[in-house]
């Protein structure tokens, strides 16, 4: 028996634990908590089956979900260890180096009253800067367990479907065949099946090339594979997209532990595919060296995920670049046979390999039914009814209940179509889910709210997109900002106002690809409550470091609280107070370096302190400039 993946853990209540791994054989599990040395719950193989979900992917490929619901409360702020056994036994058979030095188990601390917390986003294996999870980790190693933080929110783009480095796809073709998974068929001309795709001919570098470059297709091609040039802030590839369910899968297990990587390097070491051009095989050996480094860090990384509680949510790259951010974009990816399996199967993969950890009771047993018959027989029009099924799901969203409750939104799947242009960006949540979120918050003192994308942007960065949308063409430069559009903006306004409102909203965010801390305060008729904004961006991944250097300065130019321009273009009626970085030289205020989050909490649930945790292992604090506070 191998772990492939996990375990991880995920959503951890004194009443309920929740366990996500992948093995590559059927297991039992059974499990021991332990407190002091001293069994405190034993629950043995049979008592454990009544919770376990076990799907299976292939012969040799089994996605496990260990939703435990205890009859007995267990402590809370004491370290807990558990001892899971699957097949009778113990980590010590299935996975190396799990437990942290001077513990003979793994183990948890259950927090609900949130203290501190980290969080973070967008973790491409193939970015030159260090993986930000491995910070994670030496903060565990290093800091008392009871002063652990609650839990790790990864706030979107744990992994990239749509930019998939050369060697990881390789990676990932040696992989599959293992899983002896099922083949898939595909709606495409020149592939038409997964097994073809994974080990024939694999389009490396070409992805964009499978459907024929007609008019009907040319849409697909640009939104989905084209690796659209952006001219004002990246150039995002889509060339090596991943495609097949089995490739996807293959992706979860690769970022998330080392033991894919340790059966398959074993087995043929790093290889290279033939065919690539001289330029393309210089990009193969650049990206096989950076993932190299990655490979190295993940047994901390899987050490970290089985010591602290994870909460995940999608953005777009977990799917593919740009999801959902017109109607136009949403009608050309749908309506092809090819480009809406692409999604499904990456959104298929983030159901069961993310999203069922948040909140198991949103998934129910019809579904996980119906996944399974899917994973049995992919490829046939089930496999595509089911994919329907979820592109219309609306249980994304989920709620924890900590103290303050941590309440984390879906911003792709419930989207506020714009009614002036297909084209125009779509608001990031439309009225209804507003409306019931707002109805959510009623009456809490206080709350963490998660949105991928950040509620508050750099003005300058806004205008820009606001510019591009004006001409046409907004996923160019990725206008799916909160205030692109009108309703959502004025909605989401509306309830931070309401007079039932939090006294106190914390917002985490990601997405940018760089960090920034806000203290926005609200002006009407009666003081509204305190917010914060604070995004962290990303885990591994970075702005380019001279454009953002230039927005940076040039926001603060031509935005700052003595600027005309800024007078002129008030809009929210709110004051803006960022939180430079400790290290900024003068005129910066975003932070461009790969990490995590640490964010301390006072008593009341307002930010006591925003610490990023750089890959790099600098600590740098964000510290309140009261004097360049903007009026918006």
């Amino acid at each position: 028996m191998q772990v492939l993946a996990g375990p991880i853990l995920r959503r951890m209540t004194t009443e309920r634990l929740t366990f996500w791994l992948i093995t590559n054989t059927p297991v039992s599990a059974s499990l021991e908590l332990l407190q002091n040395q001293e069994q405190i719950l034993a629950l043995q193989q049979t008592q454990v089956a009544d919770f376990h979900s076990q799907l299976k992917a292939g012969d040799n490929l089994y996605v496990h979900l260990l939703d435990i619901k205890l009859e007995h409360t267990l402590p809370t702020n004491t370290i807990i260890h558990y001892d899971l056994r699957l097949n009778g036994l113990d980590w010590t058979h299935w996975a190396k180096n799990l437990v942290y030095p001077g513990h003979a188990l793994p183990f948890f601390v259950l927090q609900p009253k949130i203290n501190n917390l980290l969080h973070g986003s967008c973790r491409k294996p193939h970015h030159p800067s260090k993986d930000g999870l491995l910070r994670v980790d030496e903060l565990l190693e290093n800091t008392p367990p009871l002063e652990w933080p609650s839990l790790l929110m990864m706030s979107g783009d744990q992994i990239y479907c749509d930019d998939v480095a050369a060697p990881m796809l390789w990676a990932i073709h040696q992989l599959v065949p293992s899983f002896n998974m099922p083949n898939e068929s595909l709606p495409c001309v020149e592939i038409d099946n997964s097994q073809a795709l994974h080990q024939d001919n694999a389009y490396y570098y070409a992805r964009e090339t499978l459907l024929p470059a007609n008019e009907a297709n040319r849409g697909m091609l640009a939104q989905v594979f084209g690796g659209v040039r952006k001219p004002v802030f990246t150039t995002d590839t889509a060339q090596n997209h991943l495609i097949s369910l089995g490739e996807v899968l293959a992706m979860y297990v690769l970022v998330w532990s080392p033991a894919g990587w340790e059966s398959l390097l074993e087995k043929n070491g790093w290889g290279m595919p033939s065919g690539l051009t001289e330029k393309q095989k210089t990009d193969y050996l650049q990206r096989q060296a950076i993932l190299q480094n990655f490979v190295e860090g993940l047994p901390k990384v899987r050490r970290a995920l089985a010591h602290l509680p994870v909460a995940m949510i999608f953005d777009d790259h977990d799917i593919t670049d740009d999801w959902n951010l017109t109607a136009a974009w949403e009608q050309t990816a749908y309506n092809h046979p090819f480009s809406a399996r692409i999604i499904g199967n990456a959104l298929f993969g983030y159901l069961i390999c993310q999203g069922w950890g948040n909140c198991p009771e949103h998934f129910s047993p019809q579904l996980i039914n119906e996944v399974q018959h899917v994973l049995a027989r992919p490829g046939g029009e089930e496999h595509d009814d089911f994919l329907r099924t979820l592109f219309g799901f609306s249980q994304w969203n989920y709620t924890w209940q900590t103290t303050p409750p941590l309440v984390v939104l879906d911003t792709r799947t419930q989207r506020w179509r714009s009614e002036r242009s297909l084209e125009s960006p779509s608001g990031l949540m439309d009225w209804e889910a507003l409306t019931d979120l707002q109805q959510q918050l009623k009456g809490l003192g206080a709350v963490i709210m998660v949105s991928p994308a950040p509620i508050f942007g750099v003005k300058l960065i806004e205008t820009i997109q606001r510019l591009f949308t004006w001409f046409g063409h907004p996923l160019m430069v990725d206008a799916e900002n909160w205030m692109a559009h009108r309703g959502s903006a004025h909605t989401l306004m509306n309830m931070f106002r309401h007079k039932k409102t939090p006294k106190h909203f914390v917002i985490l965010s990601g997405d940018v690809h760089y960090s920034f801390v806000y203290d926005i305060q609200l002006r009407g008729s009666n003081r509204g409550p305190d917010l914060w904004q604070i995004t962290s961006s990303g885990i591994k991944n970075e702005f380019p470091k001279r454009l953002l250097d230039i927005f940076d300065r040039t926001n603060r130019w031509l935005y700052s609280p003595k600027s005309p321009l800024n007078w002129f273009t008030r809009r929210r009626r709110m004051k803006v107070i960022p939180h430079k970085p400790e290290t900024a030289d003068h005129g910066e205020r975003l932070l461009n370096a790969s990490g995590v989050s640490l964010v301390r909490f006072h008593s009341d649930g307002s930010p006591q302190a925003v610490i990023q945790l750089c890959s790099d292992g600098r600590d740098i604090k964000f510290i309140l400039s009261e004097e360049d506070a903007t009026w918006e």
